[in-house]
């Protein structure tokens, strides 16, 4: 068995592209654009183009999504996690959960779906101003 894919479902696709790919680095793989069902489909990749994200957008969806909370989150792993939470708080996105421990922080996407960043190998030394943040929202 090998790993594919996981899909989530978006509610505005030029949002979720400028948050995956502007914002987080992602960069699309490909897109299926499907008439008859009314929906696209974007896949990204971080650079090793194995672990895909599927963005599933249904054109005629009015209604927001509701998030269960069965499903927990998507993770990526970064080489500092502290100049890429830095490089997304100048983006506009905001950390719900800030790196304190050098190792693990939390963000939303638009659509609210939780994303874990980990830092690549061993914790980061602790630093300011990391490690006095608090915690915002639900992450």
């Amino acid at each position: 068995m090998k790993y594919l894919h996981t899909m989530i479902r978006i509610q505005n696709l030029d949002l979720a592209l400028d948050f995956f790919i502007d914002k987080l680095g992602m960069k699309e793989v490909r897109r299926k654009e499907v008439p008859e069902g009314e929906f696209t489909l974007v896949f990204l990749a971080a650079d090793d183009n194995e672990s895909q994200l599927e963005l599933t957008y249904n054109w005629n969806q009015n209604e927001p999504y509701s998030g269960g909370d069965n499903f927990g989150h998507v993770a990526y792993s970064v080489e500092n996690i502290y100049d890429y939470c830095e490089k997304l708080e100048k983006k506009g996105v905001t950390i719900l959960r800030p790196p304190r421990d050098g190792k693990m922080a939390f963000i939303r996407s638009p659509d609210q779906i939780s994303i874990e960043l980990l830092q690549q190998g061993a914790p980061l030394p602790i630093q300011e101003p990391w490690s006095s943040m608090k915690n915002q929202g639900k992450w």
